[in-house]
């Protein structure tokens, strides 16, 4: 019971197939490393890329934050230098209704008088 054809024409067929497909799947691999290694070098390119994206916003973000403290710190020292001119203001007004009081009392200035500059003073506080 011989194969019809020529006596191992089915073997060599056979090894001819497995040969092609050998072939077929290191071709496949070999392209597969290819597309692997220009993944990894794209991917190497684009966290580069990032990198340096993420360095010019940090120092943009520094930069922002220094103005921002320079913007608060200088509205914060306006905040309290009029904060002290009205304390002063008010012990000034203060000290001179207290004098005021004492020109009363001693009789230099009148009771009209004396209310008259205690509204005043008492108006600018």
């Amino acid at each position: 019971m011989r194969s019809e054809g020529r006596p191992g024409y089915i073997e060599k067929f056979l090894k001819r197939a497995d040969k092609a497909i050998d072939n077929a799947v290191e071709q496949g691999v070999k392209r597969a490393d290819e597309i692997l290694d220009d993944a990894v070098e794209l991917g190497k390119i684009t966290v580069g890329e990032a990198q340096k994206r993420s360095d010019v916003l940090l120092k943009q973000a520094e930069r922002e934050s220094k103005r921002l403290k320079s913007r608060g710190a200088k509205k914060l020292e306006k905040g309290i230098g009029a904060a002290k001119k009205m304390a002063a203001g008010k012990g000034d007004a203060l000290e001179t209704l207290a004098k005021l009081g004492e020109l009363r009392k001693a009789g230099i200035i009148t009771e009209k008088e004396f209310r008259a500059k205690k509204k005043k003073l008492l108006a600018e506080i």
